[in-house]
């Protein structure tokens, strides 16, 4: 910070002023929020919730920068090749904020550090890797333990796709159903089927060779990374705040930009509603190179 620079939080968020009252400015001044991962969306979350003024911080993350972050990772630059996502992120955020409160894990989530990482925590916002099961299923679950809210986010080709649970609601596993996939891949298109009942982005994917499960692999857009962190900082100032609707899984929300669409889903029994599990017979039908017809779910 410039030496002739003094910080002032109010004046520095002052233009919130009016979406929110001073007084819950301040409560957000007071809140922490965990996020696991700072690639993908994790960077643009922490970046957006420190400009709405969230005041402490509890972040994971073990990855550095290379050149494939550059088309939508937030502190993905020249710069910062071979940088520490952790550190960058932490000096972009800090420059925003230099009174946040950090603590931070930077070996990542383990199954005996859940625990620690969401001490104190009002909010948990997931940006784990797509691919990042295990840690994923560890951290919604002790969430659903302690009663944290968890949102998550998922960059789906242009847009947006929004799932909420809430203490005492229905939890990850009983709406994923990630206990009954068989491998890895399977795992996978749960994963995908539960966060996209509606499937918006399907219809515009230009090269399906680009999206390999097995491989880890799919493609990524900058715009609906910056989707995503609007939906979260929106959603999170609901949920910090205690004021308006916040949809709870098996609800679920999705916008695409790309085809200007939102859409509101409803999954009793999450995946093991009749059209989820539909829906993921056809994804497999598509994984597997086969000719599928557009499942009735993408109309539903």
């Amino acid at each position: 910070m410039p030496d002739h620079l003094q910080f002032d939080y109010h004046q520095a968020f002052s233009r919130n002023l009016g979406w929110f009252t001073r007084g819950e400015q301040e409560v957000l001044r007071g809140r922490r929020v965990a996020i696991a991962g700072l690639g993908g969306v994790g960077g643009s979350h922490l970046l957006t919730l420190a400009r709405m003024g969230v005041g402490s911080f509890t972040l994971a993350e073990m990855d550095s920068f290379e050149l494939a972050n550059f088309n939508r990772q937030a502190g993905a630059s020249c710069s910062t090749v071979g940088q520490n996502k952790l550190d960058v992120l932490m000096r972009m955020a800090r420059d925003i904020n230099p009174e946040l409160g950090m603590t931070v894990f930077p070996q990542g989530i383990a199954a005996d550090t859940v625990d620690a990482f969401l001490e104190g925590v009002d909010l948990y916002v997931d940006s784990l890797d797509f691919f990042a099961v295990p840690a994923r299923r560890a951290v919604f679950a002790a969430c659903h333990r302690l009663g944290v809210p968890a949102i998550t986010v998922a960059p789906l080709g242009m847009g947006a796709a929004l799932l909420c649970f809430l203490p005492g609601g229905m939890s990850f596993e009983q709406y994923f159903r990630l206990d009954q996939a068989h491998d890895d891949t399977e795992r996978a298109v749960r994963f995908l089927a539960g966060l996209s009942p509606r499937m918006l982005h399907a219809g515009y994917l230009m090269d399906p060779g680009r999206v390999d499960l097995a491989a880890r692999r799919g493609p990524s857009t900058a715009a609906a990374i910056q989707l995503c962190a609007g939906v979260a900082g929106a959603e999170a100032v609901k949920i910090l705040l205690g004021r308006g609707r916040v949809l709870a899984a098996p609800w679920g929300r999705q916008f695409d930009a790309y085809r200007g669409t939102c859409t509101t889903t409803w999954r009793p029994w999450g995946n093991a509603n009749p059209l989820q599990r539909l829906l993921m017979a056809v994804i497999r039908w598509r994984l597997r190179g086969q000719a599928a017809p557009q499942p009735a779910v993408q109309g539903a």
